[in-house]
């Protein structure tokens, strides 16, 4: 039977304070601890990533106040801009989940701790540099295109073997794992196929990735599926609407 997915999840209510962004945070734990032991998975090996875009800065402090610390972000300029905000905040981090324009790798070198959208070697080559300027260090998530729709980023299943195998040159990045977006649709069946795909294509790579490197992580599932994407192994779930509640535009996350 097809189950209804993002209608079924609706937005939470939005939060305008710091209990409202416990009680919001509370109950999306809630969910996860819920669908990690239905799947028989220890609920402490999911983290949560908070998708912050779009949120103001006042909003933000609340949400951090409420016990946020890693915050995702899908554009480049507004995790900069909210870094230089919020600099008094000790322990901060960054994830920039959006696409990346190479003249713009040197924001995500100087603020991001985590980008999971590396889908070239353009990308890689322009981040090396930057980092190395900023002697710092990046985690990266490899993105892959599991629903072959064309307006979406990431690699095709069949190119992120080559390309994995070239990323040890690139000595300042950590490669964590995969990230996808799934098909956004009501369909569970085939958003399942998405999240099957990534983590099939993890376990395939897990015995011939560069001795140097681990992919273990799977960074897949948002507000309105994210319990499917646990189900089928998902270690990082990037949810904002279920924390932050609607935003004002209409973007799907």
């Amino acid at each position: 039977m097809t189950q209804s997915l993002n209608s079924s999840n609706p937005a939470a209510a939005q939060a305008n304070s710091i209990d409202d962004f416990k009680q919001n945070l509370a109950s999306v734990r809630s969910r996860i601890d819920a669908a990690a032991r239905k799947a028989g998975r220890d609920p402490a090996s999911i983290r949560l990533l908070p998708v912050s875009k779009t949120v103001p800065e006042d909003r933000l402090r609340l949400a951090i106040a409420a016990g946020m610390d890693f915050l995702g972000e899908n554009k480049v300029q507004e995790v900069a801009r909210k870094a230089e905000l919020l600099a008094d905040i000790p322990g901060l981090k960054f994830s920039v989940i959006g696409s990346l324009q190479t003249n713009k790798a040197k924001f995500v070198a100087k603020y991001a701790d985590e980008f999971q959208a590396l889908d070239n070697l353009r990308q890689a080559e322009a981040l090396q540099r930057r980092l190395e300027v900023e002697d710092r260090q990046l985690d990266v998530f490899v993105q892959v295109n599991t629903s072959d729709e064309e307006s979406k980023s990431g690699l095709a299943p069949d190119d992120v073997r080559e390309f994995v195998n070239q990323l040890p040159q690139f000595d300042r990045l950590h490669v964590k794992g995969l990230m996808t977006l799934a098909l956004f649709s009501d369909d569970s069946e085939a958003v399942r196929a998405c999240f099957v795909r990534l983590r099939e294509l993890r376990d395939s790579l897990r015995e011939s990735v560069p001795a140097e490197m681990s992919i273990e992580e799977l960074s897949m599932g948002m507000s309105g599926d994210f319990e499917l994407a646990i189900a089928e192994g998902a270690t990082v779930v990037r949810v904002g609407q279920g924390i932050f509640g609607a935003r004002a535009l209409p973007v799907a996350g």
